[in-house]
């Protein structure tokens, strides 16, 4: 497997800049393909495409000419768009990226999946932990448009990995809260995240989210992991922190926000709720960074 010229989706954005700018690092060549402004600064080369018309994605990674993708661009919330959109630009984008990518013949992709894929901060009811540490076995149940979505993608790479056909490695990152140094100082240095103040927090830092999160280096660094990777099909993986938010005990946290759940592992210091080991043994990836460190 050689991978040489990398494309990134909605590389103009706070993800796929970094992903971009990170790849850059690392000695690849680089597409941007989006639809926003030509940023030749941050990229090799540029392509714009509407990546709800297969057609045209079919078109932008033919002109492009590179080995694999990393899909970014898709609608980051439920908030600010009708539900048929968010399903729309999360599931359909991922849908052409794939077909495409496998017709062309590339080596994988990598897609941007979520949290809320198991049912997270967006819905109405509170997320259901079945058990913790939560890997990637856990169960999904989305309840709003955006996690109904990155479910929905999910599954579509499952199928397009059992392809025959198909010599695609497919794999799906499940971000929590991306974050820079400078959301970092805001959100989790600066405030109270004592055990008592983490009743009030923001929801993309609190108990939906398990408390997890993840640098924005980090992020990057997992996407160039995924496509680099040699397995056949499709796989999901856990992309978080090795900490949580919380400035107390994981058990301690546990024991409060989820003392009904089976706790199947011990629990050490501050680490993370969530279990990122599969994506250390397929990826061989790690975080290195933390809000701690700041």
């Amino acid at each position: 497997m050689t991978v040489e010229t990398i494309a990134v989706t909605g590389g103009n954005g706070k993800i796929g800049s970094a992903v971009l700018d990170h790849l850059r690092k690392h000695s690849y060549e680089t597409v941007n393909v989006s639809r926003g402004k030509r940023r030749e600064e941050i990229s090799d080369k540029y392509v714009t495409t509407d990546l709800l018309d297969a057609g045209e994605t079919y078109g932008a990674l033919a002109k492009a000419d590179i080995d694999a993708v990393i899909h970014m661009a898709t609608i980051p919330n439920p908030y600010r768009d009708p539900d048929f959109r968010v399903y729309q630009s999360n599931v359909m984008s991922a849908a052409h990226i794939l077909e495409a990518a496998d017709a062309l013949g590339l080596e994988s992709v990598c897609l941007a999946s979520s949290i809320n894929a198991i049912g997270s901060e967006h819905q109405d009811r509170p997320v259901d932990v079945r058990y913790i540490p939560l890997d990637e076995a856990h169960p999904r149940m989305p309840g709003d448009p955006y996690g109904i979505a990155k479910h929905a993608m999910e599954i579509t790479a499952d199928g397009f990995g059992r392809r025959p056909s198909t010599n695609l490695t497919i794999s799906s990152l499940r971000y929590p809260w991306v974050t820079t140094d400078e959301e970092m100082r805001e959100y989790f240095v600066e405030p109270d995240r004592s055990l008592d103040a983490l009743h009030s927090v923001h929801p993309a830092t609190g108990r939906e989210v398990l408390f997890s999160y993840l640098t924005i280096e980090d992020a990057a660094s997992i996407a160039l992991k995924a496509v680099e990777a040699d397995y056949d099909g499709h796989e999901v993986f856990w992309a978080v922190a090795d900490d949580t938010t919380a400035d107390a005990m994981t058990q301690e946290v546990v024991d409060t926000f989820y003392p009904e759940t089976d706790v199947r592992e011990p629990l050490a210091g501050q680490e993370a709720i969530i279990d990122n080991s599969k994506a250390n043994e397929l990826l061989d990836w790690e975080p290195n960074r933390s809000w701690r460190d700041l």
